[in-house]
């Protein structure tokens, strides 16, 4: 036997009792990894909430000084404004605003809007009276955007100073979407 086998300190037999006790031991490790790992990920906030739309508060009637007019179409048939002070991003990722449309005729349309740009949807809240008041939609339900047609509106909103793709536009930034719509300009301007 060598030498160095000799020397080593002899450990004592393994007894039932300690067995039992590093059975008891691994078990309760894994009983509280268990539990932290669950309370580990109790704390993170990844996971997928359903869309919550928050509640609506109506805006002022638009003023002639605030509105702006956009581009529809080469063909368009009416002219169409935001109002500036009207446009808002909310905690719901909503971009609402007030449109104004003025046909050849002059016949005057103003709604209170909301646009999905993640989901392409808008939603009418309420129409503008020439009285200044406002009456709720009765129609009040998320419809896909439509962006066809010389008068395209919702699409112009959409694809021109709102959405890029399925997000808004300029990271949030609403003073830049507002100015966007200021000078006219356009996400795309090559875009008819």
């Amino acid at each position: 036997m060598p030498s160095s086998l000799q020397n080593a300190p002899q450990r004592p037999p393994i007894t039932l009792r300690g067995l039992r006790q590093a059975v008891l031991a691994c078990s309760l490790l894994a009983v509280c990894a268990g539990a932290l790992a669950q309370s580990f990920d109790e704390e993170f906030d990844d996971e997928e909430k359903p869309w919550q739309e928050i509640a609506v508060q109506l805006p002022p009637t638009p003023q002639q000084q605030n509105l702006a007019e956009f581009y529809l179409s080469p063909n368009a048939t009416m002219k169409a404004y935001v109002d500036l002070n009207s446009v808002s991003i909310g905690t719901d990722k909503v971009v609402r605003y007030t449109v104004l449309t003025k046909t050849e005729g002059g016949a005057v349309n103003v709604m209170y809007e909301g646009m999905r740009c993640e989901t392409w949807e808008k939603k009418t809240y309420a129409f503008g009276h020439p009285d200044g008041k406002w009456s709720r939609s009765r129609r009040d339900k998320w419809q896909p955007i439509r962006d066809i047609g010389a008068n395209r509106i919702d699409g112009a909103l959409f694809r021109d100073y709102f959405c890029d793709g399925k997000m808004i536009a300029d990271n949030e930034n609403l003073k830049s979407i507002v100015n966007r719509l200021k000078t006219q300009t356009r996400i795309d301007p090559v875009r008819r």
